[in-house]
């Protein structure tokens, strides 16, 4: 197999890449990882040019010697390249797999509404650290390469179709075509940076959008580095635990929570497929 990595949000280290290559090289040395030298550039927040991002992703994606596109990291701005690719993902880009989270979730979205290719929830191409054994990333490398289970998240043995957001992303994504159809799927959802009464203004913009009428129930992931209220709204207590916002909300929604998920900005961040596994 051979690994696409581009970065259509923000750049990576040259020194994380190596990491990722030598770990490779180590546990599936006839597969091959390509980082694209977009990844390394610097616009900004941004790695390279809107401009730039665009050609990197529809430059792999459309190249039939690539199996899969990893993405590099997340932070923001996938966004913003989804007009210019889209329309001009050729016959290639149908045969791949991408994965990745977090700010990714625009562009896994955006394929998975137009069924272009496989798309999976899951850690990133700079997702080792210094100190880290790599197990998220064997997971991603296990299932891209070998179809190894051991890394999907638990949740998904029941069976039904899935899709895996970080809540901000899937926020910005309703309203617009780039939100598929999750029709009868069970919507993972987690969230990393915000404090609770923006979590819970999210969750209520998910719990009334059409566009999720009719999912099959909701699993929340990790929800981390939670901030405090900030000055505006006095910095007390929000007053609800994570897990009573998300009861709430569901029992607003009207579908089941089906309870935590081993999905996030954490460590061990599992696979998740979109549709059937």
């Amino acid at each position: 197999m051979r690994i696409g990595v581009v970065a259509p949000a923000r750049p990576v280290s040259r020194e994380g890449s190596l990491r990722m290559a030598a770990f490779m090289a180590l546990t599936y040395p006839q597969h091959e990882i390509v980082f694209h030298p977009q990844c390394y550039l610097e616009a900004g927040h941004f790695a390279g040019t809107d401009a730039q991002r665009a050609a990197a992703f529809l430059e792999f994606a459309n190249d039939p010697a690539f199996d899969a596109i990893w993405f590099a990291r997340g932070g923001y701005g996938s966004n913003r390249i989804l007009e210019a690719v889209m329309p001009k993902l050729g016959p290639a880009a149908n045969h791949k797999t991408y994965i990745g989270f977090s700010d990714m979730g625009f562009l896994l979205g955006a394929l998975y509404a137009r069924r272009i290719g496989r798309v999976a929830h899951g850690a990133m191409a700079s997702s080792i650290g210094k100190n880290d054994d790599g197990t998220a990333a064997g997971w991603v490398l296990g299932w891209l390469i070998d179809g190894d289970k051991r890394g999907l998240e638990p949740g998904l043995a029941d069976g039904r179709p899935a899709a895996a957001f970080n809540l901000s992303i899937l926020a910005s994504l309703i309203g617009t075509k780039y939100l598929p159809d999750l029709t009868d799927h069970v919507l993972y959802i987690e969230e990393v940076d915000e404090p609770l009464y923006r979590i819970d203004r999210m969750l209520f913009q998910m719990a009334h959008a059409t566009q999720l009428k009719g999912i099959a129930g909701i699993r929340l992931g990790q929800v981390t580095a939670v901030k405090d209220n900030g000055e505006a709204e006095g910095n007390y207590s929000f007053g609800e635990t994570i897990d009573q916002i998300i009861l709430r909300w569901c029992a607003e929604m009207g579908v089941p929570y089906l309870g935590r998920a081993e999905i996030g900005h954490v460590e061990l961040n599992r696979v998740v497929p979109f549709g059937l596994i």
